[in-house]
């Protein structure tokens, strides 16, 4: 049984690594007829436990590997995982006392704004100023629209553009065919399951934030120039890129665009309903797949399959 998830060994490494501690050292062709696997397979395997310091490849001409103590070796994975944790709750802190200042301070740094008109010209506009980078956290609902035909200008002339999307944004008509192809022009977006901010930054100098994700009534937001505030939101921002999961593969993607496209819906969150529905499958259909991709990652289930697919670069 798979226990090492957590600490982001994947159930297919563990079996491996389960393999060479009976062995101490092995190649991947003897833990092959071990595990019914290719020695290739094996042999990749092997390669990730090495990254997260979990085996040693010894000296030769001949891929060997050593396994190292679990003791030793499995503590930093643990100290890592708790060091993310805990700098994501510090971020949390500190950014509520920084947004608590600012409100009662009356900076000038902080500029508040009302309607969704208002904010849909200020959106215009930070992208329209940006030289180089604009970064934003997305979400419904949308004030004016879900299309950008802003970003696909300003990526034509030299910007660069990273997004991170909730996964209710995928679900809206349309939203996942104006990311694909936006991504296509050069955007890199990614998906994070629980995103409750909506932002936007150019340049790291100017940001635009929703106070509210209630649209229904008066829109306001704050438009915020350098300053601690900023500083703490482009914080926050990176901690949510880097938790984040892609959604544009790489070059060697051994996955097919479907296979690809589901798997990176499943780990957003979204419902067989909702996924089925983007891909025009029926559920009956998805499932199945589902199933088979389940089969070939040598996951339990669909969590561990997302898991799986987004270590070894597949989403």
């Amino acid at each position: 049984m798979a226990q090492l998830t957590a600490a982001g060994i994947d159930p297919f490494d563990e079996s491996v690594y389960r393999a060479i501690l009976v062995h101490r050292t092995a190649s991947p062709a003897e833990l092959a007829g071990e595990l019914s696997c290719s020695p290739e397979r094996v042999a990749r395997a092997l390669e990730r436990l090495r990254e997260n310091g979990l085996v040693g490849r010894l000296s030769g001409t001949r891929r060997r590997y050593a396994a190292i103590e679990p003791g030793a070796a499995l503590e930093p994975l643990v100290r890592s995982r708790t060091a993310d944790l805990d700098a994501v709750r510090a971020a949390a802190g500190e950014l509520s006392r920084l947004f608590t200042a600012a409100q009662h301070g009356g900076s000038e740094q902080v500029e508040v704004i009302s309607g969704g008109e208002a904010l849909g010209r200020w959106f215009v506009q930070l992208q329209q100023e940006a030289h180089e980078e604009v970064i934003t956290l997305d979400r419904p609902p949308y004030a004016l629209t879900t299309s950008n035909p802003i970003e696909s200008t300003a990526l034509t002339r030299g910007v660069n553009y990273r997004a991170v999307y909730a996964p209710e944004a995928l679900e809206w008509p349309g939203v996942l065919r104006d990311i694909r192809e936006l991504v296509a022009h050069g955007e890199q977006a990614r998906v994070l399951p629980g995103l409750r901010v909506k932002l936007a930054v150019a340049d790291r100098r100017l940001a635009l934030m929703p106070l509210s994700l209630d649209f229904t009534t008066q829109v306001r937001a704050v438009v915020i120039r350098p300053s601690a505030l900023l500083d703490g939101l482009i914080d926050y921002w990176e901690l949510c890129w880097r938790t984040a999961t892609p959604l544009d593969a790489p070059a060697d993607d051994p996955l097919t665009e479907e296979d690809r496209q589901m798997l990176t819906l499943l780990v957003s969150g979204l419902k067989d309903e909702a996924i089925a529905r983007q891909l025009g499958w029926s559920v009956r259909t998805m499932r199945r797949r589902i199933s088979r991709l389940h089969e070939e990652l040598g996951a339990a289930n669909r969590f561990q399959a997302g898991v799986i697919a987004a270590r070894r670069g597949w989403i």
